[in-house]
């Protein structure tokens, strides 16, 4: 006999209702089909369920064609991993096949990509060099590319475009067949490249010029702001392996551009990392997306697709048309 003065809760009067009469959020409909054996990765994305994950992706597929066939803005944000990874074939075959029109990158990316263009390699071994000193001292990294913003500079042009003039046209860059600096180069695409002074090995070179990296960043963060003002009927950011320089970048262009009354409208914006962060789960996915509707056309969408870059951006490639 209990000593309480409560006594449990009887549950003959609970009422219930038929289970078929309840709305569900998930059905057979939504479910995954068995693909054939050998059927295309764009048939493959047709199998996946309608659900999480699964409907993003073909979500984001799908803006990106759309943004295609509609001669809308695609723009690309890449981390350094990015191209470390060996997703620059990748990303060169979209940039031809027309799903770039431009790329926006972080100090790690702009190095990465040279080092490959120029000895067919990058990524060093940190531990291993840091406590002699050596972490970030290759001379030919930073003295040509300090060098090339030097110029560039000169000539008010950005860091992106003095970087792929500088592989261009530099006799010993034997593997500049897979740069994205020199292929964008080549066919005119815009690249920007967003510096924090301090975060990157170029900054410890003697020939480093904080004025010149300065006002050369700068002058990509304006061209990166006009790109997107550019985004006000519609478009798609990505935001690749950037965890906090890129979407900080992204959304003052955003605020620049609505500033200056074009807002972007109609507006897909995709996070793609291995680990959601708060700034481009913010910044990018939520923020730009809450934006006032436009009086016309399809709402602002973001998407948060988790997976690691050297799978899910080669299965994004093959999936589009």
């Amino acid at each position: 006999m209990t000593i309480y003065r409560q006594q449990p809760l009887k549950l003959d009067k609970v009422r219930t209702y038929p289970l078929a009469s309840r709305p569900s959020k998930v059905s057979v409909e939504h479910f995954a089909r068995v693909p054939a054996r050998g059927v295309s990765v764009r048939a493959w994305v047709k199998s996946l369920p309608k659900i999480l994950a699964g409907e993003s992706f073909r979500g984001v597929v799908e803006a990106l064609e759309r943004a295609r066939h509609d001669n809308q803005p695609i723009i690309w944000g890449l981390g350094g991993h990015v191209i470390k990874v060996g997703l620059g074939p990748v990303l060169i075959d979209l940039l031809r096949r027309g799903y770039v029109t431009a790329f926006a990158m972080n100090g790690a990316a702009l190095i990465h990509d040279f080092e490959i263009a120029l000895v067919g390699s990058t990524s060093e071994d940190v531990p291993a060099v840091l406590g002699k000193g050596r972490f970030g001292m290759a001379d030919e990294t930073g003295r040509y590319l300090n060098e090339s913003i030097i110029a560039g500079d000169r000539d008010r042009i950005g860091i992106g475009e003095a970087a792929g003039r500088l592989l261009a046209r530099l006799r010993g860059a034997r593997f500049r067949r897979y740069s994205l600096l020199a292929a964008a180069y080549r066919l005119r695409v815009p690249v920007t490249v967003h510096e924090a002074i301090g975060t990157d090995i170029i900054h410890n070179h003697p020939a480093m010029d904080a004025r010149a990296l300065g006002a050369a960043t700068h002058r990509d963060f304006l061209l990166l702001a006009a790109l997107v003002k550019q985004m006000h009927r519609g478009g798609v950011y990505l935001n690749c392996g950037s965890a906090v320089i890129l979407p900080e970048v992204f959304l003052k262009c955003v605020s620049l551009a609505a500033n200056l009354g074009r807002p972007p409208r109609s507006l897909v914006t995709v996070n793609l990392d291995f680990i959601q962060h708060y700034r481009p789960t913010e910044n990018v996915v939520r923020r730009p997306a809450a934006l006032a509707p436009a009086r016309a056309g399809r709402p602002s969408r973001g998407f948060a697709l988790t997976g690691h870059h050297e799978l899910m951006i080669p299965l994004l490639a093959a999936a589009l048309e």
